[in-house]
């Protein structure tokens, strides 16, 4: 294929990057929006492959049937409780990519060919030591946020004295043999995967010790190291696409990453040095469930009877028993019945952004009962029935009276400011945070213990027969 052709493609292709992000951003254009980005990098794999004639026409078709025939398989396996793993296991796979698309470079004969030759290429050499740094720290960090998301026995939350110092070591000798990469490269081999098994071993500290809690934000900012990781490798391969691609990538997910700092009272800067878990103690549990009430679905049933307005405030916990559908009958009941229902989204609700937003469009609930944080907190003072479902650091008021809680001033949704609350849930565990939640006794508090979907349809089956 002529290059101008080339180029005249993969610019097509980025506009349908650029128009496929753009409808992501909405929940109503995000399918449409995700359709168009796949069919974007459809395009961009299919005529690189063919363009530089890395395999045939047969092998391409045939590697196109087993990566589609692998994502259907996820598709239709991947329980939505477990996307977060996934998305943590795509990041690791982009930046273990980087890694090793410009490692093939350093061994490739066109860079024999121009260290040979004494041509001055530094800038190539830097951004393959940056592909190779940012690739590597994605890599491990992905990994280790994997299998904490999966809860294998065998990762735990890790720290240590002098933690923050060894980060900043290894960051620094990372860079410094990336540095050695472009001064020396007679040696670049050497140093540039000397540089990636520093950036490893950072890439694993920096995510080791941060918790559950913390974890949607350290997804985002992975997310958009991968698209960094993935763009700097657009510069040494000087693929224009890949650079483009890898830029929106990277500059979205760091907006996302903002995003989700805000919502949890996290500066930008304890994520990037991971140094985000902060201490502090609260009451022990006996003293803080001192005074639980706990209530049944008949007697939820009757609450709603007389309220006007409901909002639901779903969580992690919901997803995990996949109660959207058993929500979505109980808000219909409630509608018929002239009840105003809505939804009170917090952004890190779940383990991973938009979450909740995904399950509860799964469930045909309409798009314009989903309300934001900001934007429920403020009508929550008029809300007769709040029901909490499966969730606990997001509207745990401690974030707001307790400044030695580690979720000390991340906003939550104030269901405490409702004049009755209903929290659903299986028991009194903690959430990602390790903490009580007080509002499970406060005065206005009801605790309906038990499954959250068996739970709801109760509730449902009860307020039906009323």
């Amino acid at each position: 294929m002529k290059p101008d052709l080339i180029d005249l493609i993969y610019l097509v292709a980025a506009i349908l990057f650029v128009i496929g992000l753009k409808g992501l951003t909405k929940p109503r254009t995000a399918v449409r929006g995700n359709l168009i980005g796949a069919l974007a990098m459809f395009i961009a794999v299919v005529v690189t492959m063919l363009h530089q004639d890395v395999i045939s026409v047969t092998g391409l078709l045939v590697a196109i049937a087993i990566g589609s025939a692998a994502g259907v398989v996820l598709a239709l396996k991947i329980e939505m409780t477990a996307m977060p793993q996934l998305v943590a296991l795509f990041n690791g796979l982009g930046g273990g990519a980087s890694v090793l698309v410009a490692g093939a470079y350093l061994a490739g004969n066109e860079f024999a060919a121009r260290l040979a030759s004494g041509d001055h290429f530094s800038d190539v050499l830097t951004a393959t030591a940056a592909s190779g740094l940012i690739g590597a720290i994605t890599l491990s960090g992905s990994l280790v946020a994997f299998a904490k998301l999966q809860e294998l026995k065998f990762i735990k939350d890790v720290s240590f004295p002098g933690q923050k110092i060894l980060n900043l070591v290894l960051a620094l000798a990372s860079i410094g043999v990336g540095v050695l990469v472009v001064q020396q490269p007679g040696h670049a081999n050497l140093w540039y995967w000397l540089m990636a098994a520093l950036a490893t071993g950072l890439g694993i500290l920096l995510v080791i010790s941060i918790g559950g809690a913390d974890m949607p934000v350290v997804i985002a900012l992975l997310n958009s190291y991968s698209g960094l990781a993935a763009s700097a490798t657009g510069f040494v391969l000087n693929n224009n696409l890949l650079i483009i691609a890898g830029s929106l990538v990277g500059a979205s997910g760091l907006i996302l990453t903002r995003i989700m700092c805000d919502a949890m009272n996290r500066s930008l800067w304890a994520v990037l040095f991971g140094t985000m878990q902060s201490g502090g103690s609260s009451q022990s549990d006996d003293d803080v469930y001192a005074n639980v009430k706990s209530t049944s679905a008949d007697e939820v049933a009757m609450m709603l009877e007389v309220a006007q307005t409901v909002v639901i405030v779903p969580g992690y916990g919901m997803a995990v028993a996949q109660a959207q559908h058993a929500v979505r009958d109980l808000t219909n009941k409630l509608l018929e019945k002239d009840i105003d229902v809505q939804f009170g989204i917090h952004p890190v609700a779940g383990r991973m952004p938009g979450h909740m937003n995904v399950l509860l469009a799964e469930a045909d609930i309409d798009y314009e009962r989903l309300k934001e944080m900001e934007e429920v907190n403020s009508m929550m003072d008029q809300v007769d029935v709040a029901i909490v479902l499966g969730a606990n650091d997001v509207v745990n008021p401690l974030a707001r009276t307790d400044p030695n809680s580690p979720i000390a001033g991340m906003p939550i949704i104030d269901v405490d400011k409702a004049r009755t609350v209903v929290v659903v849930k299986r028991s009194l565990s903690p959430g990602f945070a390790g903490i009580a939640n007080p509002l499970f006794a406060a005065d206005n508090a009801l605790m309906l213990f038990g499954d959250g979907k068996q739970a709801i349809t109760e509730i449902t089956k009860a307020f039906d027969e009323s």
